[in-house]
């Protein structure tokens, strides 16, 4: 599932509900402009009712009847019309309703308004009605000039609503852009904390910080301990390994024995090489190599491939190199580059099948970045196991041999500090390919 940013959520949730706003009022206005059409028509109707009602007040019944029993009266387009007749002794309450009437032959639909009305004795029917079409000839024009305006409306509210929202949410976009990405573990740099109104994103901007500089404080209390105890460990291997050496080339010792050292030095060999890899992991990880080297690819894998060739043939492996002579890096640490690609061409030998093959390539990506693959014929790395190869001490699986993890451990630390990104596929049975790419500055 495709993960949008907050903003771009943000602006699609304001657009669709502007949008459902103008749907709905489309839907509902004209309903709502014949409600108040016909409200103010029945208003209208009420006030013509009180002229009426106050000219016979004032100037008689006759004023209207002239002497005939009912009175009639229309404008010319037959829009509105007032009446009187005779109600007998009919008394009905006050109505207006939409109903028929006929005038000069024509049946018209009309919003008539109904008042009985006592004069000298006599009861009259008094109508005031007005045609259907005169309330109606204003409403699609009202329709549409309404309609305009609600549409300028939610496009100004939208275009308030974004700009308001790039600015509210301005300092996560700090955050993120100069706190999280990009940065650089073990997050040396010290940056300004955050200026912002909003309580919320300085809380948030306040426990990155501190979250960041207790992971820092962290990291470099175990970088401390795992530099003084590989320090520490090195000078009592060292005397006792002085120790065993002595003993094995004193002579005195008897077949079974000998050989019982012999086995105890071989563990105590392992041990050193795993103090050293430990101590080379926090030298790297305390930045005390200097990157300023200029390596001939080529050139360095084959010093790499002299000191592994006998493994090469006690494990009769094929091997393969298309590097040209003129590839270089620039700005590396030679010594660290040697361990990397010894390390993973090691690892490439000792988790080979016998007669299998190892081949070390070169090209580019499509971003432009050079990359070096090493590739074997291997047992292959299951899929699932392959985010853990770099772990420490992580016990590899059905090697046989030492598998302590420290050399990929190494690998990773040496590839982290001159940011280079291993990307690794893998087959079980099959084989697995190191691509190491680098960054465009090398």
């Amino acid at each position: 599932m495709r993960r949008l940013k907050l903003f771009t959520k943000l602006t699609l949730f304001i657009t669709l509900s502007k949008l459902a706003i103008v749907a709905l009022f489309v839907w509902l206005l004209p309903l709502l402009v014949d409600k108040v059409a016909f409200e103010y028509t029945n208003t209208y109707l009420k006030e013509q009712k009180k002229k009426v009602l106050k000219e016979i007040e004032q100037n008689g019944i006759d004023f209207y009847l002239q002497g005939d029993d009912s009175y009639g009266s229309y404008t010319l387009l037959k829009e509105e019309y007032i009446s009187l007749e005779p109600a007998g002794i009919t008394f009905l309450p006050d109505t207006i309703e939409t109903s028929m009437r006929v005038v000069e032959n024509d049946t018209l639909n009309y919003r008539v308004l109904t008042h009985v009305l006592t004069y000298n004795s006599k009861r009259y029917i008094l109508e005031v009605g007005k045609s259907i079409s005169a309330i109606g000839q204003y409403n699609r024009p009202l329709q549409k000039m309404a309609l305009y305006v609600l549409i300028g409306l939610i496009f100004l509210t939208i275009v308030v609503d974004l700009v308001y929202t790039r600015v509210l949410l301005r300092p996560l976009n700090v955050i993120i852009r100069t706190k999280l990405r990009n940065r650089k573990f073990p997050f040396k740099e010290e940056l300004p904390p955050l200026r912002t109104s909003t309580s919320d994103f300085k809380y948030l901007d306040t426990s990155l910080a501190e979250l960041m500089e207790k992971i820092r404080e962290d990291f470099e209390k175990e970088r401390e301990f795992t530099s003084n105890a590989s320090h520490e460990l090195m000078t009592p291997i060292g005397i006792l390994q002085n120790k065993i050496e002595n003993l094995l080339t004193d002579g005195k010792l008897d077949d079974e024995t000998h050989v019982r050292i012999e086995g105890m030095m071989r563990t105590l060999n392992r041990l050193k090489r795993i103090v050293r890899s430990l101590l080379l992991i926090s030298r790297i990880e305390n930045d005390q190599f200097v990157k300023k080297d200029t390596v001939f690819v080529k050139a360095l894998v084959e010093e790499v491939m002299e000191e592994l060739g006998h493994r090469l043939e006690e494990k009769e492996l094929q091997f393969s190199m298309q590097v040209q002579e003129t590839s270089m890096l620039r700005n590396v640490n030679r010594d660290l580059i040697f361990q990397l690609v010894y390390n993973l061409v090691n690892n490439a030998i000792r988790y080979n099948k016998p007669a299998g093959s190892i081949s070390i390539s070169e090209g580019h990506t499509n971003e432009g970045n050079y990359f070096l693959a090493v590739a074997d014929t291997g047992i292959g790395i299951p899929e699932k196991d392959i985010p853990f190869i770099f772990d420490r001490f992580k016990k590899a699986k059905n090697t046989g041999e030492e598998g302590f993890g420290l050399g990929l451990s190494i690998v990773q630390s040496i590839a982290r500090y001159h940011e280079i990104d291993i990307r690794i596929t893998a087959e079980e049975e099959r084989g697995t390919q190191f691509m190491l790419v680098f960054p465009l500055s090398v």
